[in-house]
């Protein structure tokens, strides 16, 4: 048994993130405390928890190998801080992506948490350096960025504050691995991070390619979802170019001067805003209109596409 199991995993802030990570954590067997300032929206986070456990059941899609009963009695709540801490070996931070808000409360936490304890930040575009510096406990501070659901989509990104110490990127590894997700380490910390510096990326050039009259929003969706994206569910961008060529050498010797001159012809940042703005959203709208209604189902349809997605990953591995 870990040895963290015997302690119990903290969640600040009872929102979707929130919930998703809590139901990850008691998936793998541990005792989870959902934090939030006003207790109605732990009570609903609880009931929305169970419901969408019983779901999870229904369609074969639960994680773990616990049953969803003893899951959800891994799960409490709580909205007084000093005592959802009592028993923490390790809190994940969910609040909203405001900077002074995240300082406060790792400064609460700062001072009320014991000295083993790790602080970990689920944002996914603040520094590190901004969130944590001035710490007492810095050297067990490291942000753990998931994507969104992260109860679908394994990924974290784990990027430490330059005094954070190794051990706690070791240990903050090791938990992600065993709660059956899947850690990558930035060596470094950058704006943006990994996943969203890639993502935008390729929101700007989609842009830039329905500004040009290239090809309609619709289309340039298709291309990710039938054609990039079927490779990239299961393969990254390097190694997919390592396999089109004879390795990467060969794919680089080969293919290098096109892509050079494709890339210098590549544009300036988009304005994210005007013509093309509503231009794109109108043709989205079309698909899927902008009410909560439809986004939420939309949502469940895509959160029910990766749960069998990241099924059919595990029995390909």
């Amino acid at each position: 048994m870990s040895s963290m199991k015997a302690g119990s995993i903290v969640i600040i802030g009872s929102g979707l993130i929130g919930r998703s990570w809590a139901m990850v954590f008691a998936s793998a067997g541990y005792k989870v405390k959902i934090y939030d300032i006003v207790q109605q929206q732990v009570t609903s986070a609880l009931e929305d928890i169970s419901k969408q456990m019983e779901e999870l059941n229904k369609s074969g899609m639960l994680r773990g190998s616990l049953s969803p009963e003893k899951q959800l009695s891994l799960i409490t709540g709580c909205s007084d801080l000093k005592s959802a801490l009592d028993g923490a070996v390790f809190i994940q931070e969910c609040i909203p992506e405001v900077l002074e808000f995240k300082q406060k409360v790792f400064g609460q936490l700062d001072a009320l948490a014991s000295d083993n304890v790790i602080f970990s930040s689920s944002t996914s575009c603040l520094s590190p350096v901004k969130i944590f510096t001035g710490l007492k406990h810095v050297k067990t501070c490291i942000v753990a960025h998931p994507v969104n659901p992260p109860y679908y989509v394994p990924l974290v990104e784990l990027v430490p504050h330059p005094e954070t110490d190794p051990a706690t990127v070791e240990t903050t590894y090791a938990l992600m691995k065993e709660i059956g997700m899947s850690p990558v380490k930035l060596l470094k910390d950058i704006d943006g991070f990994v996943l969203n510096r890639l993502q935008y990326a390729v929101i700007s050039e989609a842009w830039r390619l329905v500004k040009d009259g290239v090809m309609s929003p619709t289309d340039i969706d298709m291309v990710m979802s039938e054609g990039l994206g079927m490779r990239y569910a299961f393969l990254g961008p390097l190694e997919t170019a390592h396999l089109n060529g004879e390795g990467f050498e060969s794919y680089c010797q080969r293919y290098g001067e096109g892509i050079k001159r494709v890339l210098t012809s590549v544009g300036p940042v988009p304005d994210l805003s005007g013509e093309i703005m509503e231009k794109i959203h109108q043709a989205l709208c079309e698909k899927v209109p902008a009410d909560p209604e439809h986004l939420n189902a939309r949502r469940k349809w895509r959160d029910a596409c990766l749960g069998q997605l990241a099924k059919l990953k595990k029995e390909m591995q």
